[in-house]
């Protein structure tokens, strides 16, 4: 389990960094904004209902993972 767990870990953070640095540029501002994503913006309140947004992670996460496991 410990040979296979340390380039696991590498590439997990290298992905971190990536996602981060992509939010930190901006280059993320779409996320949360797609069709469908529900928006509520009041003046006292502000709720963010992303799910497209996240079924498109999802979708995306999972086809990594069979592409993967494959």
């Amino acid at each position: 389990m410990g040979r296979h767990l340390g380039p696991v870990l590498v590439v997990l953070g290298i992905v971190v960094v990536v996602v981060g640095l992509l939010a930190w540029t901006g280059a993320l501002s779409w996320f949360g904004r797609l069709p469908g994503d529900i928006r509520v913006e009041r003046e006292n309140v502000r709720i963010y209902v992303p799910w497209v947004s996240m079924l498109l992670i999802s979708a995306v996460a999972s086809l990594i993972l069979w592409v993967l496991r494959r």
